[in-house]
């Protein structure tokens, strides 16, 4: 038996959250996703309530784990560590604490109600829970050398890359989110997903500042594509963006993807982390396009209510005619129903 006695499970003040930033940094197997600044950016932005607990042992943070009660009528009840990430789950300095904050976070399921408790690992934690093979990550290491990064995508992808060059497209980071929005409300429009509210990138910016950066990609002015991508020690993490109808005939989307790429090697980014796609979908296909191998995430759910694990991704039968429908509508009328339905779709 494990004795987790010293141990204290706290939550999250205003005070804390430079130690636990402090900790995450320190920790190789954090993520960007474990930042407390997402408490506030998913508090502020979308209401949803929040659960940042760590462990304390001996006077110092030696754990953590961020939590958040996503409840919808359409999607259902569940706690999640974390919603609009795509990783999260414990972080520990020892086998003791990860229980501590797991067994915390069981009860809490429990006391609340939910109909489970989702954990988004990158690794398996708890083979004896349900889990999702949905999902897969794209991660690759870059060179400092531009030549070199170029060389190392795919024959193939490297000529729709040079399409954009040769189009003419540039580059510029933006200091608001304004292009981005339009850029990437217009692509998700497209693909019959419902778009986050404005709101919520003006919050990223302000919560993450220099850690989170809008590329822009024009031709004589004009938008092509915009992309908000956040730095985390050696990596980038490009996570939301779009392309406007024109991206598609210059290679905009390519070119953009690029452009970070050479930019953050100039910068001493050494990972290029593509996030998270599902099997069979166009963006896994994308990135496996680039020279990326997909590496399988195990997102593991503690069951409460719910007799199986929730099915909510564009995949399922039974949201085709929604998604039909939704990429129909007028882009200003699924700008504003958008964020509506987005909030639970974390």
């Amino acid at each position: 038996m494990t004795d987790t006695s010293t141990i204290a499970i706290k939550r999250l003040e205003p005070g804390d959250r430079s130690p636990w930033d402090d900790y995450v940094l320190a920790r190789p197997d954090a993520t960007f996703f474990h930042r407390a600044g997402w408490e506030e950016v998913i508090r502020r932005a979308f209401g949803h309530r929040t659960h940042y607990l760590y462990a304390q042992q001996g006077g110092k943070m030696v754990g953590v784990l961020p939590l958040v009660h996503v409840k919808s009528l359409l999607f259902g009840n569940a706690l999640v560590s974390t919603p609009f990430c795509v990783y999260g789950g414990v972080v520990a300095d020892s086998e003791a604490v990860h229980q501590a904050l797991e067994a915390t976070a069981c009860r809490l399921a429990e006391e609340s109600g939910v109909d489970h408790l989702e954990m988004r690992n990158t690794a398996p934690v708890n083979p004896e829970w349900k889990h999702k093979s949905l999902y897969f990550t794209f991660r690759k290491e870059i060179d400092a050398d531009p030549e070199a990064n170029m060389k190392a995508i795919p024959r193939k992808q490297r000529a729709m890359v040079r399409k954009g060059i040769k189009a003419g497209l540039e580059s510029t980071i933006d200091d608001d989110i304004e292009r981005l929005y339009r850029a990437y409300s217009e692509s998700v429009r497209n693909l019959g997903t419902p778009v986050f509210p404005k709101k919520y990138f003006r919050i990223l910016n302000e919560v993450f500042g220099e850690d989170c950066e809008v590329l822009t990609i024009i031709k004589d002015g004009q938008l092509i594509a915009s992309v908000l991508s956040f730095y985390f020690r050696d990596q980038v993490l490009p996570y939301y963006g779009g392309g406007t109808n024109e991206a598609r005939a210059v290679a905009g989307n390519d070119f953009m993807y690029w452009e970070l790429m050479r930019r953050a090697a100039e910068r001493g980014i050494r990972v290029f982390d593509y996030g998270r796609s599902k099997e069979g979908t166009g963006a896994y296909s994308f990135k496996k396009n680039w020279g990326f191998e997909p590496e399988p995430l195990s997102y593991e759910y503690y069951l409460v209510k719910a007799k199986d694990i929730p099915d909510v991704n564009p995949l399922n039968p039974k949201y085709r005619l929604f998604i039909q429908a939704w990429k129909r509508l007028p882009l200003p009328v699924s700008q504003q129903l958008g964020p509506l339905l987005a909030r639970s779709l974390g």
